[in-house]
């Protein structure tokens, strides 16, 4: 159904308030919550232009691959952030090069040429490389939000990283047996993840919960700034 993938996230009830930048695939469901920026995934703009130029012989894609992993390279070279007047350099250019795969991957036509065609129904069939395009076009922003702000990611490869022990557990169990169990099983892995991430140990962040009945010294930290119940 339509709306199933922002009924499970309106349930889990993060992304509804959330108010930072949300990195992903171009799912749209994702682009329901419009209270926070996004940054779409690079790895995968990389991948679909591989095939658009490998598959579709376009030109521009290749381009446009050479230009992201150029723009990668020279932003990590530079601290994770590149300086407002390059930021306007790279935008321009950016620009350029989807003008010139306009030309090379036109839309396709609306009125079929045809004589005494009838005009065609709904939404015209676009090729994989123009729906590329036509995002690439249509969220600029998005694409190169990665060279605005030091913290956003080239990719949401570290995201995808995160949830990966969940299909493999179902690979090798075949399911969870309850909804509770899932329910669990997810907690433990985000606790352990977002430990590793604060350069915690597996180990440790564990023996803190289980033989010392604390939390790492990043959780309390916000335990502590928490407003008090009445």
């Amino acid at each position: 159904m339509k709306n199933e993938g922002n009924k499970a996230m309106d349930e889990i009830n993060t992304l509804p308030h959330f108010g930072g930048v949300i990195s992903h695939d171009y799912w749209r469901a994702y682009f329901k919550y419009m209270q926070a920026e996004h940054s779409l995934c690079n790895a995968h703009h990389l991948r679909e232009l591989l095939r658009a130029y490998e598959q579709d012989e376009q030109s521009w894609a290749q381009k446009m691959h050479q230009f992201l992993t150029g723009l990668n390279t020279e932003i990590i070279a530079n601290g994770g952030m590149l300086s407002s007047e390059r930021q306007a350099e790279v935008y321009q250019q950016y620009q350029t090069l989807l003008k010139q795969a306009e030309i090379e991957c036109p839309p396709p036509p609306t009125v079929s040429l045809e004589k005494h065609a009838k005009p065609k129904k709904g939404v015209v069939k676009r090729s994989k490389a123009r729906n590329l395009l036509e995002r690439l076009i249509k969220h600029p922003e998005d694409v190169l939000r990665f060279m605005t702000e030091a913290f956003i990611p080239f990719t949401n490869n570290q995201g995808e990283r995160d949830i990966r022990m969940t299909t493999v557990h179902q690979k090798i169990s075949g399911c969870f047996r309850s909804m509770k169990g899932a329910e669990m099983f997810c907690r433990i892995r985000s606790y352990i993840s977002t430990c590793q991430k604060h350069g915690i140990t597996v180990f440790d962040a564990l023996e803190s919960l289980f033989m010392h009945n604390t939390y790492p010294k990043f959780i309390q930290d916000v335990i502590d700034k928490m407003p008090t119940p009445e």
